[in-house]
């Protein structure tokens, strides 16, 4: 019975609170110089239902501009968050980045392996989101080499309510037929109520070309999470490994 109550636990869990890394910046586009100063928040979290995890440092912290991958690891700040569902903050990190020159600014996170007692594994997101620079749309498509990696087919940036956003997911390089990819609304006021569970994390599956899309029904962040096992394990344990993106989305008016 007891086991049987654990296994109950961890399909709630599973259905409720999904993983997610996450990169947001105060502006997704960026047309005026002054305007040109942005913040990024850097944590881990459940976005649809408010909660926050305690985010060590990671491993790597970045961005990708112009085919060079430039690292901003010192340049992180240790913060905390808290949501409109936590009971207590939680750490995260913050970045301030002045962005100088016209093109698309890629900024990841290669985080620390962050252990999961309820699902008895290690979890790391390799979590990107594109930031554009007065209006030179150069970049957004390019694969920076995350070892887990969503790869837009659509521009990522200017997308309107409706619009359907279409991207591939590789790892190791790799085209990742049939793989799941889980979609969540960034609910950050708590104003948006799930009438069921299934409609907290939404879910599509890559075709057998390792592409998938996902048509926005309101404005806001979107995280989309491509979900792998690792080859490898840690304390002989699974390692879940997602690719990780953030996409903003404008009503029309």
């Amino acid at each position: 019975m007891k086991r049987f109550l654990i296994f109950l636990n961890l399909i709630f869990f599973n259905f409720a609170f999904a993983h997610f890394g996450m990169i947001i910046p105060s502006n997704d586009i960026v047309e005026e110089k002054e305007k040109s100063n942005i913040s990024l928040k850097i944590l881990f979290a459940h976005p649809f239902e408010g909660k926050t995890m305690d985010m060590e440092k990671p491993a790597e912290f970045g961005v990708f501009f112009r085919g060079e991958k430039i690292s901003l690891l010192d340049n992180l700040k240790e913060t905390v968050y808290k949501f409109y569902s936590d009971e207590k903050s939680h750490k995260g990190w913050t970045l301030n980045y002045n962005l100088k020159r016209p093109g698309d600014y890629i900024f990841y996170c290669v985080p620390s392996p962050y252990w999961e007692p309820a699902e008895e594994k290690y979890i790391i997101h390799y979590t990107k989101v594109i930031v554009n620079g007065y209006g030179m749309e150069e970049g957004w498509d390019k694969e920076i080499g995350l070892k887990v990696e969503i790869v837009p087919l659509t521009r990522p940036y200017g997308i309107y309510t409706g619009n359907t956003f279409y991207g591939i997911v590789k790892f190791n390089g790799k085209v990742v037929p049939f793989c799941d990819v889980e979609i969540e609304y960034f609910n950050e006021l708590g104003k948006v109520k799930a009438p069921y569970s299934p409609f907290v994390t939404q879910v599509v599956k890559t075709d057998a070309n390792g592409v998938f899309y996902y048509s926005f029904p309101k404005s806001g962040w979107y995280g989309f999470s491509a979900i792998c096992t690792d080859e490898k394990k840690i304390n002989d344990k699974e390692v879940e490994i997602a690719g990780v993106l953030w996409i903003k989305v404008y009503d029309m008016k």
